[in-house]
């Protein structure tokens, strides 16, 4: 296996901190790597030098180019698709908990697999759980990410993992965007993202608004009904993600057919599978939409603003590194 199809060095760091007890480092996968690079300059370190090669049959490598014996290490990686993202965080942690490192933490900004949490039809996997027992089985001692699927996912790990939400980033830029421009409305795609859209609708003093849908299968989704009444006012569509895009661009006019002024969408992780973007674009219902960088966008669009979650990260990191309280960087709206 000697033939290399990809080569990726990241950053080397020059220094890292230490606490007098362990030394920290922040390492990157290479499904994030900018957001990794923002969180590192947040926490005021540069991140630690990692070498990753694929092989041309594709087959992953990883090489950690400096000491991390005795280190709090922190791996930055999400695990969207295609699921090498995943197989390439499981073999940095295993190369670190083989160069003992004192404490591997996966900081998993985007939970991949969390949507398959329960047997909803006979002879099924709970993906959920599977991953989160190979990430403990491959050594990692605590997994920080950002606003799961379903915040039940929580007890499918048998390590500690701390559950930080994007509420706190999303709600500034969603603040400034609907002030002083009429009622406001908060709306739900789907009865299961309604307690976010209350706890939203709450802090913006807003109304909720429910839309009622039914799946006919996998990505595919058909409006029923609106609970609520968006009628003349600025409405503001919540969910954790969105993917196909199908489910969101048919809230949007369902609401705009609805007598809604003004749609915009907010979600944490923008998977935009296919042609999201592309659907979103095209829709005349929906104005712009907020998303995180847990995701890196496909690509640029008019419609779609990202704000960055690399601060709340840092944050996470450091206050875990000094064992302080992070108990204020999982304010929910509520």
């Amino acid at each position: 296996m000697d033939v290399i199809d990809s080569f990726t060095t990241l950053p080397r760091a020059t220094t890292s901190r230490f606490d007098g007890t362990t030394e920290i480092k922040i390492v990157s996968g290479r499904s994030n790597a900018t957001l990794a690079e923002k969180v590192a300059r947040s926490a005021g370190l540069e991140l630690a030098s990692v070498t990753i090669r694929t092989f041309s049959d594709g087959e992953i490598w990883a090489k950690f180019e400096e000491n991390i014996r005795g280190v709090d290490l922190f791996i930055v990686q999400s695990t969207h698709a295609p699921a090498d993202n995943l197989l390439e965080l499981l073999i940095l942690i295993d190369a670190a908990r083989r160069a003992s490192a004192n404490r591997i933490t996966a900081v998993i900004p985007y939970f991949g697999y969390a949507r398959q949490d329960r047997k909803d039809q006979p002879r099924v996997s709970i993906t959920a759980k599977l991953v989160a027992n190979i990430l403990t089985e491959a050594g990692a001692d605590r997994v920080i990410t950002i606003d799961l699927h379903t915040p039940q996912l929580q007890g499918f790990f048998d390590i500690p993992l701390d559950h930080l939400y994007a509420s706190r980033i999303l709600l500034q830029v969603l603040r400034d965007e609907v002030a002083d421009r009429g009622g406001i409305a908060v709306a739900a795609p789907d009865v299961g993202s309604a307690k976010t859209a209350r706890a939203y609708a709450k802090r913006l003093n807003g109304d909720l608004v429910i839309v009622d849908k039914r799946r006919s299968g996998p990505n595919q989704a058909e409006v029923m009904s609106i609970i609520g009444d968006p009628r003349d006012k600025n409405v503001l569509v919540i969910d954790d993600l969105i993917d196909t895009g199908g489910t969101f661009v048919q809230c949007a006019e369902a609401l705009r057919n609805a007598g809604a002024k003004r749609i915009i969408g907010a979600c944490t992780h923008p998977v935009f599978s296919g042609a999201a973007i592309d659907k979103i674009e095209q829709s005349d219902a929906v104005e712009k939409v907020f998303v995180t960088d847990t995701i890196p966008l496909k690509r640029p669009s008019p419609k779609i603003n990202v704000v960055s979650v690399a601060e709340v990260l840092a944050e996470a990191i450091l206050r875990t590194h000094d064992n302080a309280s992070i108990s204020s960087l999982f304010d929910i709206v509520r």
